[in-house]
């Protein structure tokens, strides 16, 4: 039997049942259990435990042993491709007892997917901090830029975090690479998504050969790809990016690079700031 290189398959079960998660998607996909097992391990499998109330939250199911019971609802969200597919890694840069700080390479996701997390920073650090220490995303950064982002470690650690994002009190800083010579200075508040949105940015230099500039940004709201979006908007997309723009191909990747973040810990009150050094800052 010819399989598809990329499905859904989803299972509640109406009696007990003396199989494994693992034996079930086995015995009903056509896959062989060792290619189920992998996709257990690269989180392409979700199961949402009965419960006498109803309900529940769908959790990935790694634990190929795992065995089922009545009312057990689970889903296998097969991408071949994207369970072959090799990922960078990221690298620590800072470990504190509430909180991380991380260097995410482009290619790699912040948070996984339906389709699996094997590809994503919030999956490498949840392997490098180990079982008995969680991990909780705060923000993210698009899989094509690269640059610092803070995990954090305790629930709340994480609502106190993810409220300073919210309320625009985290400084974050850009290195960006854009087609054409903007102006020395500017600041583009066209609204994204019918919400205000504000990003400033400043030129730090001019290539006249390859038509390329490089400029400090700095964004002071939160909108889905606010940089990119607004760079385009005024004619100088960002190099590389495969979504927004004309004329910017780049055959080396998209050219936004995360360069520090800086703010005042809500758990210790200490002003932090972190940021890459100088020579990171170079394309």
């Amino acid at each position: 039997m010819s399989l598809k290189r990329r499905f859904t398959f989803k299972y509640t079960v109406s009696q007990p049942l003396a199989v494994t998660a693992c034996d079930l998607l086995a015995a009903n996909t056509g896959l062989s259990k060792r290619v189920v097992k992998d996709a257990m391990a690269k989180g392409a499998v979700w199961l949402r435990r009965a419960r006498r109330t109803g309900g529940g939250k769908s959790r990935r199911l790694r634990r190929a042993s795992m065995a089922l019971r009545a009312g057990d609802h689970i889903e296998l969200y097969y991408d071949a491709d994207l369970l072959a597919s090799s990922c960078p890694l990221a690298t620590c840069r800072f470990n504190d007892q509430h909180y991380s700080i991380w260097y995410k390479p482009a290619g790699l996701l912040t948070q996984g997917t339906q389709f699996g997390d094997a590809c994503s920073l919030l999956r490498q650090a949840e392997q490098a901090a180990g079982p008995g220490r969680p991990v909780y995303p705060v923000h993210r950064l698009d899989r094509e830029a690269q640059g610092l982002v803070l995990l954090a470690h305790s629930s709340r650690a994480a609502a106190a975090l993810s409220r300073l994002f919210q309320d625009n009190a985290v400084e974050k800083r850009y290195r960006v690479q854009v087609l054409g010579r903007p102006a020395d200075h500017a600041r583009v508040d066209t609204p994204l998504d019918g919400k205000s949105a504000q990003t400033e940015y400043w030129l730090c230099d001019y290539d006249l050969e390859t038509n390329v500039a490089t400029l400090d940004v700095a964004i002071h709201s939160g909108r889905l790809h606010q940089i990119r979006r607004h760079l385009a908007g005024i004619g100088h997309p960002v190099m590389g990016d495969p979504r927004y723009g004309e004329g910017n191909k780049n055959t080396s990747g998209m050219r936004l690079l995360a360069a520090s973040l800086s703010f005042s810990c809500p758990l210790s009150g200490r002003p932090r700031t972190f940021a890459l050094d100088a020579h990171e800052l170079a394309f």
